[in-house]
């Protein structure tokens, strides 16, 4: 196995040059430092990592830690995290608090146990241990997808408008009674989801219904519950809204045991766009969030961090697209046949 004194050697360099290449502690010429990697390749060295980190109290790894992974959402920005990491010559570490915050701060201290240089988190919906313990030790850390103040840095999309959107839809096509199924209280995501809910409705004249807003708690089963809740509400709503793409799946098993079908008797639209939504009959029309943009946004923010500790914190917000399918009542062509039950239709009154 070749050593640092056999890259020396073939690079023409002292073993000092080679380490501080590998290091990064010290400026090297472009010339002398193409001769090092070159030579590196040409051996197939492999620097030892732990050593490495001894020298510059770096071990050049993040710490990830989100709730369910398996989440198509949550999946597409550990891509962008892995990709925008391995781009920088950092490893990843991946933990699941699973939106819970004594498990949050349980694996969050592990990351840290195992030498992170700084962590990105997705965080539960009462972040407070959390957040004294990276104060509290200076761990340098990025909040994705949900925010906890303007002190840290943290990337997340743009929640409000995207759900005025899509009751701006809905109320065009004629609904009257919208439904809202919500997430898990206490994250920015549900405040912020619920927030564009009620200002479209209030925009297009809509009374607000509580009835009409359901917890869903940001998964599949407590979607299924809260949609069975809605259609018992004494006005049921002709046209749902689900906050996450597990939410989505549960109001489709709501519906389907209810018996009603989409959209001919219920529309139904979802924040959070996932790669299988258009091969559901009907095609879902969802908001599609830049998953993979917010997980290589936050390895750019941490990896200033490390560069510069007492930069001021940021948050960068990102933009959804509106991803117009079929399940809200429209033909797959566009808008030129209304929805059942809305002005157009021979011997129809519109929803209400």
């Amino acid at each position: 196995m070749a050593t640092m004194v056999d890259v020396a050697r073939r690079a023409g360099v002292s073993v000092a040059t080679v380490s501080h290449v590998l290091n990064e502690t010290r400026p090297v010429r472009p010339g002398t430092r193409k001769a090092v990697l070159d030579a590196i390749d040409e051996l197939g060295y492999i620097p030892n990592t732990l050593a490495r980190s001894l020298v510059t109290a770096r071990t050049r790894s993040i710490g990830l830690a989100v709730s369910a992974i398996s989440n198509p959402y949550f999946t597409e920005i550990l891509q962008g995290v892995e990709a925008g990491a391995l781009e920088r010559g950092y490893g990843l570490l991946i933990a699941d608090p699973h939106d819970d915050p004594e498990h949050e701060l349980t694996v969050v201290r592990l990351l840290h146990e195992r030498r992170v240089d700084g962590v990105l988190v997705a965080p539960s919906a009462g972040p407070a241990g959390l957040l004294e313990y990276l104060a509290r030790r200076k761990i340098p850390a990025v909040f994705l997808d949900r925010l906890v103040g303007d002190a840290h840095d943290q990337v997340c999309v743009e929640n409000v408008r995207p759900v005025e959107q899509l009751v701006d839809h809905l109320a065009d096509l004629g609904h009257t009674r919208i439904g809202l199924v919500a997430g898990l209280p206490g994250l920015s995501t549900t405040t912020e989801r619920i927030a564009g809910y009620r200002a479209g409705l209030e925009r297009h004249g809509l009374p607000f219904r509580p009835g009409l807003l359901a917890e869903g708690h940001s998964e599949a089963r407590g979607a299924e519950d809260a949609v069975h809740r809605l259609l018992a509400f004494p006005e049921p709503p002709t046209a749902i809204i689900t906050a996450n793409n597990a939410m989505t799946i549960g109001a489709l098993r709501a519906l389907r045991t209810a018996g009603l079908s989409v959209p001919d008797d219920l529309a139904l639209v979802c924040f959070d766009d996932f790669s299988w939504a258009d091969v559901f009959s009907p095609g879902l029309t969802a908001i599609s969030q830049p998953g993979r943009e917010v997980g290589a946004t936050a390895v750019r923010l941490l990896l200033e961090r490390l560069e510069n500790p007492g930069r001021p914190p940021r948050t960068v917000r990102l933009p959804c697209a509106f991803v117009h399918r079929t399940s809200c009542g429209c033909v797959a062509e566009g808008l030129d046949r209304p929805l059942p039950g809305t002005p157009g239709i021979a011997g129809k009154d519109p929803v209400s």
